[in-house]
């Protein structure tokens, strides 16, 4: 928040604040958000109309979203969906019934010895799911430090969970707007040594 401010001083009255524990947090311009550690893309306005028509846009799910992920193990189908309703419980969110829907579509990418490369494309957007959908279906995220269960493998030279936002995709008034975002330059290192 401080670099965007810095950087666009425009943005510093745009959107709407978030609260947290009931004090607002400055959020200026920021329409969604990623977890500590995921890389990639992200939306910021610069305007309170674009502001409230994209947040409009991922409430209603017209945005289309793709990550990478490097998951533990080998999964046995080349494409799948994880339809598992979440909850969120304090600071960690969890599989349960009844919970929130959440929808989770993904495809093979690559297969390792002990790690698999999948493209995710969530159809909703809760907090933590691509983590714990996989981890749900014993296949957490490379290097998960929350959701990583006992095992929380980590390939050697990653420091971090691998999650990286590489694609987003929306309409703004007349135009399709459309960004992707290569694997930075630790995560592509980790592919090489796989």
């Amino acid at each position: 928040v401080n670099i965007l401010s810095k950087r666009n001083p425009e943005i510093k009255n745009v959107g709407d604040p978030s609260s947290t524990s009931g004090q607002a947090i400055p959020r200026p311009g920021i329409v969604h958000r990623l977890d500590k550690e995921t890389s990639g893309l992200m939306v910021v306005a610069k305007n309170n109309e674009t502001f409230f028509e994209l947040k409009k846009q991922f409430q209603e799910r017209k945005v289309e979203k793709k990550y990478i992920a490097l998951v533990s193990g080998t999964l046995e189908k080349e494409k799948g969906i994880i339809d598992i309703p979440l909850i969120k419980m304090g600071t960690r969110t969890v599989t349960s019934l009844p919970g929130r829907p959440a929808i989770t579509e993904y495809k093979v990418l690559q297969r390792y010895k002990d790690y698999t490369l999948v493209e995710v494309r969530p159809k909703t957007g809760r907090q933590h799911q691509i983590r714990v959908h996989f981890t749900s279906i014993n296949h957490p995220i490379a290097c998960d430090k929350l959701y990583g269960r006992k095992a929380k493998k980590c390939p050697q030279g990653l420091a971090r969970h691998f999650l990286h936002a590489s694609y987003l995709k929306f309409q703004l008034k007349n135009a399709l707007m459309e960004f992707e975002s290569e694997l930075p330059k630790d995560l592509a290192n980790v592919i090489q040594t796989l």
